[in-house]
């Protein structure tokens, strides 16, 4: 039979977004153990706050259900105390300048340029949606910065930002002269998304020109500090972003991403030769959602194949950086806002493993 001990230190290992723990923030309630149910309450220090927090919610019922003995798992959110009252407008003359986000692009000369304060940009990139390209990026920027490497992560995905979601992040970014933007911090990592600075609930409807200028404003107005490297989280597809992101920006180096099913890889091999018009180096092929190992009986699939990507990097000569199983738990923990590579998990080793790959290489 569980114990409450049990039960708040699985809660204990779940990493909020903003830093801390549900247990050591005493933010648990009214935890009851009765055989092998368990309820318990978060109260989130307001109702803005909890608001946010349906995500931590889920994550915290997800990881107490996997002690041993729990068969039912149900957490309520609620709050400590009334909503802020709403704040004063400031007079006009204080206002900060609005910031138009997407215009045209300016010209520039004489190819592609550094990004200042940034030592290597590595871009991440997929031929094909859906292979887990935005869970990698925000997973191996956070491991990144737990090998003590200052890194910036920029959602490029103009149309999909997914960036915000999975490192828990929601404030819209500041723009003191209405030309600089600075950065957002989670997790460690500087990060900037297209997905702050617009509404959320409405679609882009953008031609080429003003993706182009949108990632243009990213890259040079974003104050990013000072950066061992900047990852990129590209759109999939060979389309204006990844064109815009080789002609203006010095890239270090691409890491393609890709599951190893036919179809993802006839894509990857597109996004390849793209690079490689581009004069881009590709730094490495990552296979993800390489296996899948039932939580219940311990049995391996191969849902989308296996290998398939690491035959791919052998024959084109390219390092092959490892791969990554399809895994329940980091799916949550991307829904959550608390990227897996900030635990201490088999999952977090992984990414942590190809971290070191990365900075051991000289590529981060």
């Amino acid at each position: 039979m569980s114990s409450k001990e049990e039960v708040l230190k699985a809660l204990s290992s779940l990493t909020l977004p903003d830093g801390g723990d549900l247990v050591s923030r005493d933010m648990i309630r009214a935890l009851s153990v009765e055989g092998g149910t368990v309820r318990f309450v978060i109260e989130a220090p307001d109702p803005e706050a909890a608001a946010r927090m349906d995500g931590v919610r889920r994550a915290a019922e997800a990881v107490v259900g996997k002690v041993a003995g729990i068969s039912s798992v149900s957490a309520v959110l609620t709050a400590h105390g009334p909503s802020k009252p709403a704040a004063k407008p400031q007079a006009e003359p204080s206002a900060p300048p609005s910031l138009k986000i997407g215009g045209h692009p300016t010209k520039q000369e004489g190819g592609p340029k550094p990004v200042s304060g940034v030592d290597r940009i590595l871009a991440i990139g997929s031929g094909k949606g859906g292979v887990g390209k935005s869970t990698v990026s925000s997973n191996l920027a956070v491991a990144l910065a737990k090998q003590g490497r200052r890194v910036g992560l920029l959602d490029a995905d103009i149309y999909g930002p997914s960036q915000p979601r999975m490192l828990g992040v929601s404030k819209r970014p500041a723009s003191p002269d209405g030309k600089t933007i600075i950065p957002l911090q989670a997790h460690g990592v500087t990060m900037m998304s297209i997905g702050l600075m617009l509404d959320p609930d409405k679609a882009v409807v953008w031609r080429g020109p003003m993706l182009m200028g949108a990632l243009q404003q990213m890259l040079g107005q974003v104050e990013w500090g000072k950066l061992d490297v900047l990852i990129v989280d590209l759109p999939p597809g060979t389309g204006d972003v990844q064109l815009t992101l080789c002609q203006r920006a010095a890239v270090t180096g691409a890491i393609v991403v890709s599951t190893p099913q036919d179809v993802a890889l006839l894509d990857a091999r597109r996004a390849l030769d793209m690079f490689d018009n581009l004069r881009t180096p590709v730094l490495g092929l990552i296979e993800n959602m390489s296996t899948y190992v039932c939580p219940e009986c311990g049995h391996e699939a191969h849902l989308f194949g296996h290998g398939g990507v690491e035959a791919e990097a052998a024959k084109i000569g390219a390092p092959f950086l490892g791969s990554l199983p399809l895994d329940l738990d980091t799916r949550l923990a991307g829904d959550a806002g608390t990227p897996i590579a900030a635990g201490d998990s088999p999952m977090a080793q992984a990414y942590a493993q190809l971290a070191e790959r990365l900075v051991a290489g000289g590529m981060a």
